[in-house]
């Protein structure tokens, strides 16, 4: 697979990531560079993807990404950062900044999209 359709296909998994976990609060919503969108998608790419999908579509037993509830960002932070149940803790191999970017929304601009 070439760079270039890896690199989409990492944004398309972070964008999905986040907009699946992201605070349905307007006012506290952050907005993202492309650079740290691209950052994180490697982020999940190589850390959340092998169990939750490239797409997080089939994630072979793992939760499905897709259906966690927009709103409950903390929940999410908590459940990345101490594990649940067979998901091992991150909180010791990711920075909390890098939690925090996986659950949050990239503004429509900085994603390129529409």
């Amino acid at each position: 697979m070439s760079l270039r359709i890896t690199s989409k296909i990492a944004v398309t998994m972070a964008v999905a990531l986040a907009w699946a976990t992201a605070s349905a609060q307007k006012s506290a919503q952050q907005k993202f560079s492309a650079k740290q969108i691209r950052a994180g998608a490697a982020l999940f790419a190589q850390n959340c993807a092998p169990c939750h999908g490239a797409h997080m579509a089939d994630p072979e037993g793992a939760f499905d990404l897709r259906t966690f509830p927009h709103d409950q960002r903390d929940r999410f932070v908590d459940s990345v950062t101490h594990g649940k149940n067979s998901m091992p803790p991150w909180g010791g191999a990711l920075k909390p900044e890098e939690i925090k970017a996986l659950g949050e929304k990239p503004n429509k601009k900085a994603s390129g999209t529409k």
